[in-house]
């Protein structure tokens, strides 16, 4: 039966999504057979230091009045001989935090630390800035880099400092823990999520010799592969991607510790999950235009230069699920008659290349984190999913913010000092998230898919039903998360801190 122009043109708008879709697709496969094929390789440092070299250690904090005493105190735990750390506290904070911090600071100096509190006032650079500017008076080779949010291991430098025995090795990465995972749904969904990318990912690129990225935090870089590779630049959101493969393309290694877990906090609402993300996806876009053409230009084998093309555009796939969103109704049910061609090079490409390939992604993570608990954390896989696609115009937006070279300013994370399911403090304030008409955005797809699951129903669509049951869950759930951006009289902030859901 020959296609109708409603069928044809549905047809030309569809398959750029599925052809991008399928090939983001078969290289999650890829990145998941490399895990398992490297997965009981993990690397052993090269010798052992006979002395311990000087360590500086960097905390950058803006506003972490909740946190940074934790932070500073877990630094002064560490198992390192006092007099060979440094401890620069990178202050760019404008409240309550830079009288803790220089009391911190204070406090640590009478107990035999090399402490020094930097307090800028201009927030030049942000994060890279912050850091940039301590370098220049870090009297350590090494530099462990430590936010707020995080609480160092005893054990965390002795632990990675061997491997700086070989000369060429210019970072070493830990793997980030969860503090407040089990806090609500969106922690746990969150931890699965960052799980996939600490898990799987960092140890596929690091082990198969890859280019991976320094996540920013939990890792120690040698002083001089910074320097040889250009420097902190801030000319993106996402500084440590930026600096992470103009190292690696100077002919730097980099080491990913994954049994080596550093704890960290998760962000305990919508709005600043939202915030974190926005600056992760626009940032690592910026620096995809940044330096993908260097890539290619370098002399780099072909196989690393088409890994780290999809490693820099992966946040791509959000335009491409955004559109996916939009052609998902008039395509359900099947009514545009195409006959088995549908089905070969529409339907099964989707899922087997989307849903299959995602499930086995974030099932390896799992498994091979929490051999024990896996069953438990797949529990929360949908919801996964559905917060994934509920995420979709808070990060298409970022994409595109990036392509077009809107400029934003490095919003911060929320952090509370949370561990576990307890409340946050008395006395929390109230942080600024990212606002925009995101969330109008996102209210009108929650209304669509609403929409087209009451239709899909009363059509008896049944196999269109779960898919449109997640992109419906997921878009209200990220909205009516975000709904006290509007109303911040209203948060469920009041004396004891953000409830636990």
């Amino acid at each position: 039966m020959p296609w109708d122009w409603k069928t044809t043109l549905w047809f030309v708008c569809y398959l750029p999504v599925v052809v991008g879709l399928t090939l983001f697709g078969l290289h999650r496969f890829y990145i998941v057979w490399l895990f398992w094929k490297h997965y009981r390789n993990p690397p052993k440092p090269a010798g052992r230091f006979e002395s311990l070299p000087l360590v500086t250690v960097q905390l950058p904090v803006f506003n972490e009045m909740h946190v940074v005493r934790r932070l500073v105190e877990a630094v002064a735990r560490l198992d390192y001989p006092q007099h060979l750390l440094q401890i620069q506290i990178l202050d760019d904070s404008t409240d309550e935090t830079v009288a803790i911090c220089a009391d911190e600071a204070s406090r640590l100096t009478a107990l035999g630390f090399d402490v020094s509190h930097i307090h800028r006032t201009n927030r030049e650079g942000f994060k890279a800035g912050a850091m940039e500017h301590g370098l220049l008076t870090a009297r350590g080779d090494f530099v462990f880099i430590l936010d707020a949010d995080f609480i160092p291991q005893p054990g965390v430098l002795k632990e990675m400092i061997d491997y700086f025995t070989d000369p060429k090795v210019a970072l070493v990465q830990s793997r980030w823990g969860h503090l407040n995972r089990d806090y609500s749904l969106l922690t746990k969904v969150q931890a699965m999520f960052l799980d996939g990318h600490l898990v799987v990912e960092q140890v596929a690129r690091s082990r198969a010799g890859r280019f991976f990225n320094f996540n920013g935090t939990a890792g120690i870089w040698r002083k001089a592969a910074i320097i040889d590779a250009g420097g902190w630049e801030h000319d993106t959101l996402t500084e440590d991607l930026d600096l992470s493969y103009r190292a690696q393309m100077k002919g730097w290694r980099f080491i990913f510790l994954c049994d080596l877990v550093t704890p960290a906090e998760l962000p305990v609402d919508v709005n600043g999950f939202k915030t974190q993300q926005h600056r992760w996806t626009k940032g690592s876009i910026q620096t995809c235009k940044k330096m993908l053409g260097p890539v290619w230009r370098s002399k780099q084998p072909l196989a690393i230069k088409l890994e780290a093309t999809v490693h820099l555009a992966i946040n791509f796939m959000n335009l491409l699920l955004l559109c996916q969103c939009v052609v998902a109704w008039p395509g359900m049910g099947g009514q545009f008659n195409m006959g088995g061609y549908r089905l070969w090079l529409l339907d099964l490409p989707v899922f087997f290349f989307s849903t299959v390939s995602v499930a086995t992604f974030y099932l390896s993570s799992q498994i091979a984190a929490y051999p024990k608990h896996w069953l438990k954390h797949m529990l929360y896989y949908p919801m996964l999913v559905a917060v994934l696609v509920g995420m979709a115009v808070n990060n298409g937006r970022a994409v595109l913010e990036a392509l077009f070279n809107q400029e934003s300013p490095f919003v911060r994370t929320p952090k509370y000092g949370i561990q576990g399911r307890e409340k946050a403090p008395a006395a929390k304030k109230n942080y600024k998230s990212l606002k925009s008409i995101a969330l109008g955005a996102e209210i009108t797809c929650a209304l669509y898919f609403t929409a087209a699951l009451i239709s899909a129903f009363l059509k008896n669509y049944w196999s269109s039903v779960p898919f449109l049951l997640l992109f419906s869950a997921g878009f209200w759930y990220v909205a009516c998360g975000s709904l006290p951006q509007l109303f911040p009289a209203a948060r469920n902030e009041d004396e004891n801190g953000p409830i636990a859901a």
